[in-house]
């Protein structure tokens, strides 16, 4: 059974930094691609970086240069490095593995993802 915990999250100011953790169970970890994804209110969760087994990242436009995404095989974990955070970046957040930059409608089970809350 996989197992997705997501930490992290919290309140912070603009222009502060938090570091994002996720873990994940019941998958051989170092064969998966992972990526990290956001729903903000009323909005569609998107995909906001992602990490292959490879270690090749993507990231979306309005998070490059501030977002970094890494990856811990010996822990099973992947990092979410964010800084000069933005209100707009407020949201829960979340990840997922086994597809390389998809979209989230490829995943039918989540986490229960952490809140991110940028106040200005």
């Amino acid at each position: 059974q996989v197992r997705v915990a997501e930490s992290g999250g919290g309140l912070v100011q603009a222009g502060g930094s938090l570091r994002l953790s996720c873990t994940i169970s019941g998958i051989t970890f170092s064969w998966n691609d992972i990526g990290w994804y956001r729903q903000a209110p009323g909005k569609q969760r998107e995909l906001v970086a992602a990490i292959t087994a490879g270690r090749i990242t993507k990231y979306i436009d309005s998070v490059k240069g501030r977002f970094t995404i890494s990856r811990d095989n010996a822990k099973n974990t992947v990092f979410l490095q964010m800084n000069s955070l933005k209100p707009e970046d407020t949201a829960i957040y979340y990840c997922n593995a086994g597809c390389y930059g998809c979209s989230a409608d490829f995943f039918t089970s989540w986490g229960q993802g952490t809140q991110v809350t940028v106040s200005s």
